[in-house]
C-alpha cells in the first residue's frame, strides 16, 4: 500500500470510528488525525532487535545499549544476523544486555536464519495471527512486541493489543468504568470497531496520556 493509500485508509477509519462509538467520535474530533507512519521497508531481525533492546527499559538507557550492540556487532550499523548468532554471551553481556536479553537475541538470530521468523517479503504476505504464531516462537518475544511491530511497522489496522496496559486505561476513561478493565473483556467491546482496531487502540493511547 502507498503512503497515500495508507493515509487514506486512516481517514475512511477515522469516519467509521466517529459513526459507531461516539464517545470515540469526541476524542477523534479532539485529537486530530491519526499520524501511524508504518515502515514498508523494514528489516524485521532489526526491529526485533531493537524491541528486545527496549523491553523494560526507557528512552536513553535502552538506546545506549542498542547502540553499542550495532557497534561491537554491524560496525557502527544494524547488527548482522550472523554473527550475532555467533556472538559469545559475555560480548553480548559487555553491550549492557541482560544473560536473558543475550539469550533472546542470540535465538532470535538462529530463528531467522532457519526461517520460523518470516523476511518481510513473507510478513506482507501472511495474516496477523500467523505472523504472531511464529514470531513469539522466539524466547523474550511476546504477543505484545509482535503487535506493536504489526501496527507500527507493516501498518497493520485491525491489531487489538489487549495486554497493553495504556490502551486498557484509555478505555477505562473514555468509558468512565470505576474498576480497569480486564484483557477478556475488552475484546467484545471493541469487535465494534473492526477492521479498524488498531487506529482505535492509536486514539485510546491519547484517552490515556490526557488528551
Amino acid at each position: 500500500m502507498s503512503d497515500a493509500a495508507f493515509r487514506r485508509s486512516l481517514r475512511k477509519a477515522e469516519k467509521f470510528l466517529s459513526s459507531i462509538d461516539a464517545p470515540l467520535g469526541e476524542v477523534i474530533a479532539r485529537v486530530g488525525p491519526c499520524d501511524i507512519d508504518p515502515s514498508p521497508d523494514f528489516e524485521p531481525f532489526h526491529a526485533l532487535v531493537r524491541s528486545i533492546c527496549h523491553q523494560q527499559l526507557h528512552g536513553k538507557a535502552a538506546e545506549t545499549i542498542h547502540q553499542r550492540v550495532k557497534d561491537r556487532f554491524g560496525d557502527g550499523d544494524e547488527p548482522d544476523v550472523k554473527r550475532l548468532h555467533r556472538a559469545r554471551l559475555p560480548a553480548m553481556r559487555a553491550c549492557g544486555l541482560s544473560a536473558s536479553k543475550s539469550a533472546a537475541i542470540k535465538d532470535l538470530a538462529a530463528k531467522c536464519l532457519d526461517g520460523t521468523v518470516p523476511s518481510l517479503s513473507e510478513l506482507r504476505t501472511l495474516e496477523d495471527d500467523a505472523i504472531v504464531e511464529r514470531v513469539t516462537q522466539v524466547r523474550g518475544i511476546g504477543r505484545w512486541t509482535v503487535e506493536m511491530m504489526l501496527m507500527f511497522r507493516l501498518g497493520r489496522l485491525d491489531v487489538l493489543p489487549i495486554d497493553d496496559f495504556g490502551v486498557r486505561k484509555g478505555f477505562t476513561l473514555l468509558r468512565q468504568l470505576k474498576a480497569p478493565i480486564t484483557p477478556k473483556a475488552l475484546v467484545p467491546h471493541a469487535d465494534a470497531w473492526r477492521p479498524y482496531r488498531t487506529v482505535a487502540s492509536w486514539y485510546l493511547w491519547r484517552v490515556a496520556d490526557g488528551r
